[in-house]
């Protein structure tokens, strides 16, 4: 079954391919050396709806589909993952504020991101619990009109540089999934004290922390849907973000890809371009399969998650995008590397640059080993 974006959507595409090819790519390599978070692209983005593009129309975002944004993020991804993750990464914890946020919550915070005035960060994993969501151990208790927030978040993303966070918090501690509440925490408040994580292998332009919360105090009003409901809310979200994580990997294999020619049609070995090796073509022809395998198989899930309806259906593709794109995209990067040498290894040339960024997208999301559980629990 193909999927054919439509005028509009190749409409976008242009758009963000040329805002990476002319302000990204440039500037890519320095972000990456100085781990320095491009404050200066994320306002420009926003000027492009580029920006949280999901969020609707009625509170300042560009309102875009999963596949229209899915194209949005690869094309971001294609240009610079470090960077594109960082302006991707902008409406984190946004998804939940629409879809269960009271409307107070959604006329404060969604105009102010989506115009990239304000960034958001969703605290889930913690040092013990990554995958194993339901086993998260912060707890918030309830005093008088308040609700009382203590524990330790890991691998957050905009964990220092947000301006509100989504945080998960047991609110029945016996009850492993059954007893977990999402909570609307502004970041300045007392005792949320988050540090940055600066050692990363890849994305390192994009900002990554560890949380703590130490009593931190929120009103009554501040969580987010239903007392006790907020692993059920999680779960409604996670199809569109691995989804939006395999356009992630589309889009760092294609931009490896794209070095690995533009490499290989400029370098000489023998007296002839070594694009004219076989084994060479023959390895670039590999890797442009690959890319436009992992390119259909993420749309046709973008696809299925935009006309809801099957959540069974939409959880099974959205896992097999994510698991063959960010292993393709692995792989691509690494063939990328074998393509020019050499110079692969080293930071004159974007290749390795790729090769580190495209690794994250195996893990978070779900690493591919709970893809692979999803995806059997949908077959047998």
């Amino acid at each position: 079954m193909g999927f054919h974006l439509s005028s509009e959507q190749e409409a976008v595409r242009d758009v963000v391919r040329e805002f990476g090819e002319n302000e990204i790519r440039p500037v890519a390599r320095e972000h990456d050396e100085e781990r320095e978070y491009p404050h200066d692209l994320v306002e420009e983005a926003a000027r492009y709806d580029l920006v949280a593009p999901t969020i609707p129309e009625e509170y300042g975002g560009a309102g875009m589909d999963l596949l229209t944004a899915s194209v949005v993020t690869e094309e971001l991804w294609r240009a610079d993952p470090g960077i594109g993750s960082a302006i991707g990464s902008r409406g984190f914890g946004t998804t939940m504020i629409r879809e269960f946020g009271d409307e107070w919550m959604k006329e404060e915070w969604l105009p102010r991101v989506a115009a990239g005035d304000a960034a958001t960060c969703s605290c889930i994993s913690e040092p013990a619990h990554g995958s194993d969501v339901a086993g998260i151990e912060t707890t918030a208790e309830r005093e008088g009109d308040e609700w009382v927030l203590n524990g330790d978040k890991m691998w957050i993303t905009n964990g220092t540089i947000a301006d509100v966070a989504v945080v998960m918090a047991k609110t029945s501690p016996g009850e492993r999934h059954r007893g977990i509440t999402a909570f609307l925490v502004e970041t300045e408040r007392d005792g949320f004290r988050p540090t940055k994580i600066d050692n990363k292998l890849g994305i390192r332009a994009s900002d990554l922390a560890e949380i703590v919360l130490d009593d931190v105090r929120v009103p009554e009003d501040h969580v987010i849907g239903t007392v006790d409901q907020g692993f059920y809310q999680l779960m409604a979200f996670f199809a569109g973000g691995r989804v939006s994580v395999a356009a992630q990997a589309v889009g760092a294999a294609q931009g490896a890809l794209d070095a690995a020619v533009e490499y290989a049609e400029q370098r000489e070995q023998g007296g002839q371009k070594i694009s004219e090796y076989q084994a060479i073509s023959h390895k670039i022809a590999e890797m442009a399969t690959d890319v436009e395998a992992a390119r259909s198989l993420t749309y046709r899930a973008a696809s299925v998650v935009d006309e809801g309806g099957d959540d069974q259906l939409a959880a099974k593709f959205a896992s097999m995008a994510k698991l063959f794109a960010s292993e393709r995209a692995v792989e691509v990067a690494d063939e990328g590397i074998q393509v020019h040498g050499g110079a692969g290894f080293v930071t004159d040339h974007p290749a390795e640059r790729f090769y580190r960024d495209a690794r994250i997208t195996k893990i978070y999301e779900g690493t591919s080993e709970i893809q692979k559980n999803i995806i059997s629990d949908r077959i047998f």
